[in-house]
């Protein structure tokens, strides 16, 4: 259930219940591909660090563990000991990702597995059958995401398969549902609206699915290829068309300016591999902007990453110390700098929501732009 607590123009301040508790929203779900944050962070990590929701991906984990192993053992949430809300991305972007391995057919995608080769048949059904076994929260439906500069032609095919492919996944969904070993029988479908940078493709879809009384929806195919400007332009002519009484997602975005951004345009959910992955690599995100921790300058440094910052590295570390670790390879200088990250990115959407709450996100978000730009003591 979606309940709308505030609205600062288009930006929305709301709850979302679901079977494991209520999500806050705007919120940022932290990206856990195969059932982990990439840096050695535990969801005892994630607790501390303020997660509402953890992302995993259904192909991956379908192609190592096995998703039929997870359901034996309990689903999810009891495999990696987490218990509030897991969203798990429906295997739809590996159609883009892994454009190399795979063929695309009206039943599905054929894929080799990236691992070892060996042939994987993945279309709507299978995509919801291995979404129930793992017994996410909230499952995404089954889409192909073309390149955001692909040929209109091949979009217009791509669009309607992907709508063909929704239909199916909802009575599939429907079907698990209903099953008595199903773990997670009140399992909710996200829709996925594509188009590239069309925007008449992008509103025709949204219209079309908008019918289909789904639990949520989802604007993918964005930051493939296009300029921020274009994806910001996608977004203000495409979210006015999807319901407003359901929760809005933003697949694979992004920066804290590319948040801020569409948090000003109406959506509610974000995800984005940025703060794990450049934390990995000593690229930090702090209030004044970003800094890479291998810099010389910072080999003498004896502050924080951040001096306000309450993360459990900038509350005991310093610069100086966190680049030995990176310099020495040692993984724990990789995992401070993705706590540092996670806190920061999840902070940052508590910020945002008090700042909802109050009707000053419009000041809110100019101040952090603003600031993050600065560069002024980093």
């Amino acid at each position: 259930m979606y309940q709308l607590l505030k609205q600062e123009g288009c930006a929305k301040r709301a709850e979302v219940t679901t079977v494991h508790g209520t999500i806050q929203t705007p919120v940022f779900m932290n990206v856990g591909t195969v059932a982990a944050i990439k840096g050695a962070v535990s969801t005892a990590d994630l607790e501390e660090l303020g997660t509402q929701v953890e992302l995993s991906n259904t192909y991956h984990l379908h192609v190592r563990t096995g998703d039929e192993t997870i359901k034996k053992l309990g689903g999810l949430h009891k495999f990696m000991s987490w218990n509030k809300p897991i969203l798990t991305d429906s295997g739809g972007f590996q159609v883009f990702s892994l454009a190399g391995l795979r063929k695309i057919k009206e039943e599905g995608v054929y894929f080799q597995s990236h691992i070892d080769g060996r042939n994987i048949f993945m279309g709507p059904e299978e995509s919801m059958q291995i979404q129930s076994n793992l017994a996410s929260t909230i499952a995404m439906a089954f889409d192909e995401c073309p390149p955001a500069k692909a040929e209109r032609p091949y979009v217009v095919q791509s669009v309607e398969r992907t709508t063909r492919w929704l239909e199916r996944c909802k009575k599939e969904m429907k079907r698990l549902n209903e099953l008595e070993d199903t773990i997670n029988q009140k399992q909710m479908l996200f829709g996925i609206n594509q188009g590239a940078v069309y925007e008449d493709i992008r509103i025709d879809h949204a219209k079309r699915i908008s019918e289909m009384d789904l639990d949520g929806y989802a604007v993918g195919g964005l930051a493939v290829g296009e300029t921020h400007e274009e994806m910001y332009h996608i977004l203000d002519v495409t979210v006015p068309y999807l319901p407003k009484d359901k929760p809005t997602y933003l697949m694979g975005v992004g920066t804290p300016a590319n948040i801020l951004e569409g948090v000003a345009r109406g959506i509610d959910f974000f995800d984005c591999v940025y703060p794990t992955r450049n934390g990995r690599h000593g690229h930090l995100y702090t209030n004044y902007g970003k800094i890479n921790l291998f810099n010389a300058k910072y080999e003498l440094d004896q502050r924080p990453i951040e001096e306000s910052c309450g993360c459990p590295a900038c509350r005991r570390y310093s610069r100086a110390y966190i680049r030995h670790l990176l310099k020495a390879k040692e993984m724990l200088g990789m995992r401070l700098c993705v706590l540092h990250n996670l806190y920061f990115y999840n902070t940052m959407m508590t910020e945002i929501r008090e700042a909802l709450d109050i009707g000053q996100f419009a000041a809110y978000k100019k101040r952090k732009l603003d600031s993050m730009q600065s560069g002024e003591q980093c």
